[in-house]
């Protein structure tokens, strides 16, 4: 039989980069076939194949590399798409479980190792903070299940951040003990690189970003220059002598307002990071496993027996002693001991810092067995707290979705529908409609381009064509589905109110016509005949900056908007927009209809950012003006002549948003009105109304012919 092992380990990079691949690919599948946490089999992958295992593969350079994107990549994430409103509102709860999910298991694993083990007091000190402090290995199970801003995974990062800051301040107490350095000043020292980081990262990253994002919409450049900004973060922590992961996070807190979570750029840094990044580190901590430690010795047993177990014990008293506290279910206590139990290769490299530090000849403050032991730990926990994960994550869901459910998804008849016609605002007006729509529908979206019936027909065909397959790449980066026509028209109204119908739409989005000047054409070529001719929401919109980069959205609301049959439709779509930009959404209307505003968002959006200010009356709209800065969004709720909001000053809002407004980010809304539109005209209900009567323009024309015009 021929002799194989000669080819292994394999060193051929092609070969390497081929196995790690089947292994990304065939363990979730395995896995899935077992009911066990794919998460689990990566490690167990890494486990065989590694030097200790089958030795397919050497735990070379590229493991290195990859296995550290792939931690900073999880804590990024973490911070990326944590709650920021969570995290502010529930400070308190998320400091009490950071306190007591590190100094639990801190305190047990450091008597366990005085008292069972023999070790010293310095090294019990640093075993016992790097079973207090922890790895969101797990967490991309929590992402799997759309559970990144619940409040229990909120407050399980919020706290893996301040166990992993007690763990550095203990690893710098000891480290400085050896260097005679643990005095005032050195503590000093300390506190200041922790300040100057946070100071380095709160004055530039925003700033940067922002003006990054403004000026660069190119998919590849933002998806490149997040990741500078994450691995520049980690350098800049690790320079100051602050662990990689902590500035990783950091950055991922830093971006969080500007990358929203149904975005393309989201998209990409997920997928990219769960397909091949998180997975390369996974199985690079299981490569460093060996298995046959477990059976050298009673020793060794004994060592991995007290890692494993009161640092289980600790991690699992502090979750179930603060949900009670808290007075949280059960399985929120599940989800937070499962999400707190699993280490990860950081507490190698703390333990590696031990066995450097040397107390006599040939005597070092940690040896082999206690970095053999916490590799085994690492194994172990992370099968615990993926196995928690997974069914706290699986009952949270089943459980939400009967009590907080989405109350009106059954009978909702979204199903919006954009309108494009240029290139330039087409990309704009798709994410306007992702970030409105409802995701637990999960329906598609449909794009419409209509032509003229003319000579030039075929080619602004292709043209259209070309348009919404551009339009059809990115809504897939974003994970959503679209429906794409080009219609040919006699009539531009008339083709986009065929296609309303014949896809059963529920809105419309499209651009709004841009003019310099003040004329009675504000509304364009057919918008003015689309909307006296369709009694549905139409929401037309000009974005003068990318969406992410607002700061606020400022709602200019008509007196007794809340009778019209869409006046939830689009309060709710306002409230979707805002919550996923993660910006404050300020609503200006009468006292009444604020009211009703304020009860809709407490009720259906209590974690949007909302106010709310007294607009007595619709003539003060220009004043608002002043209070709308380059980075807001203006909507305007507005009304079809003959309904019960309409007033006769909405006449005049083509002039004040071209003279007051001009250069300002636009949405106009007008809202379902009068249920269906009537398929035959009557003298109660006319189909058409002109913009400008006939008086109005007598009017004019004298004023011009007089010279007062």
């Amino acid at each position: 039989m021929p002799d194989i092992s000669q080819y292994f380990p394999i060193t051929d990079p092609t070969l390497i980069f081929f196995v790690v691949l089947c292994i990304i690919l065939l363990a979730p599948i395995i896995m899935g076939r077992l009911r066990i946490p794919h998460i689990i089999g990566m490690v167990l992958a890494g486990v065989l194949v590694g030097r200790y295992g089958l030795n397919v593969l050497e735990r070379d350079s590229s493991f290195e590399l990859f296995g550290k994107v792939g931690l900073y990549y999880i804590m990024f994430l973490a911070g990326l798409e944590i709650d920021m409103k969570g995290l502010r509102n529930n400070g308190w709860k998320v400091g009490l479980f950071g306190v007591l999910t590190f100094f639990i298991p801190f305190v047990l694993v450091f008597l366990a190792c005085i008292y069972i083990l023999g070790y010293t007091p310095l090294a019990s000190l640093m075993l016992g903070s790097i079973l207090g402090s922890n790895t969101l290995i797990a967490y991309p199970i929590v992402c799997k299940y759309g559970l990144q801003k619940h409040p229990c995974v909120t407050m399980c990062v919020g706290a893996s951040m301040i166990s992993l800051t007690f763990a550095l301040v203990v690893l710098a107490a000891t480290v400085g003990a050896f260097n005679n350095g643990t005095g005032i000043c050195f503590w000093i020292l300390f506190v200041f690189k922790f300040l100057l980081f946070f100071v380095i990262e709160i004055l530039t990253v925003p700033r940067l970003t922002r003006w990054f994002l403004r000026n660069y919409s190119d998919a590849v450049m933002q998806y490149i220059f997040v990741m500078a900004v994450m691995f520049l973060s980690a350098a800049i922590s690790e320079s100051l002598g602050i662990e990689g992961v902590f500035g990783a996070f950091f950055a991922g807190l830093m971006l969080n307002r500007f990358i929203p979570h149904v975005s393309p750029l989201m998209n990409r840094i997920e997928f990219i990071g769960n397909a091949l990044f998180i997975p390369y580190f996974l199985i690079g901590v299981g490569m460093l496993i060996n298995m046959s430690v477990l059976f050298q010795g009673l020793h060794t047993a004994t060592i991995v027996f007290c890692f494993v177990v009161f640092g289980t014990i600790g991690k699992a008293v502090a979750a179930y002693m603060a949900s009670f506290g808290m007075r949280l279910p059960s399985v929120y206590g599940n989800m937070m001991f499962g999400l707190t139990e699993a280490h990860a290769a950081g507490s190698i490299a703390i333990v590696m810092v031990g066995i450097k530090l040397q107390i006599a000849d040939g005597v070092y403050l940690m040896n082999d067995d206690m970095l053999n032991g916490v590799v085994m730990m690492i194994l172990f926990t992370c099968i615990i707290g993926s196995m928690l994960t997974e069914q706290a994550s699986r009952t949270i869901v089943l459980k939400e979705s009967h009590l907080a459910g989405d109350t009106h998804a059954d009978g909702d008849d979204e199903k919006i529908l954009l309108a494009v016609k240029y290139p330039s605002t087409a990309a704009q007006l798709l994410n306007i409609a992702i970030l409105m729509r409802n995701q637990k529908l999960n329906r598609g979206l449909i794009g419409l381009n209509v032509v003229y019936d003319d000579d030039s027909r075929l080619a602004h065909q292709e043209r259209g064509k070309m348009l919404l397959e551009q339009l059809a790449r990115q809504a897939g980066a974003s994970d959503v589905r679209i429906q794409t026509q080009v219609r040919i028209a006699t009539n531009i109204a008339n083709g986009i109110k065929h296609a309303f119908k014949e896809y059963n739409a529920s809105e419309i989005i499209m651009g709004l016509h841009a003019h310099k000047e003040i004329t009675h054409r504000f509304w364009g070529e057919f918008i003015q005949s689309l909307f006296n001719g369709l009694n549905r929401q139409i929401i037309l919109a000009r974005c003068m900056r990318p969406l992410n980069t607002m700061r606020r959205i400022q709602v200019a609301v008509p007196s007794r908007a809340e009778f019209e049959p869409g006046f939830y439709r689009w309060l709710e779509r306002l409230a979707r927009m805002a919550g996923n930009l993660e910006c404050r959404i300020v609503f200006h209307a009468q006292t009444d209809t604020l009211l009703l505003i304020r009860q809709f968002m407490s009720n259906r959006h209590p974690d949007v950012r909302s106010e709310y200010e007294i607009m007595e009356h619709w003539n003060l709209l220009p004043k608002l003006a002043s209070t709308i800065s380059d980075d807001h969004l203006f909507v305007v709720i507005t009304a079809r002549k003959g309904t019960v909001s309409y007033k006769k000053a909405l006449d005049r809002l083509p002039d004040e948003l071209t003279g007051f407004f001009s250069g300002k980010s636009l949405m106009i809304i007008f809202p379902d009105q009068h249920g269906d539109s009537p398929d035959a005209m009557t003298f109660a209900e006319p189909q058409h109304y002109e913009q400008m009567s006939a008086y109005n323009m007598l009017l004019t024309w004298i004023r011009k012919k007089t010279g007062r015009g």
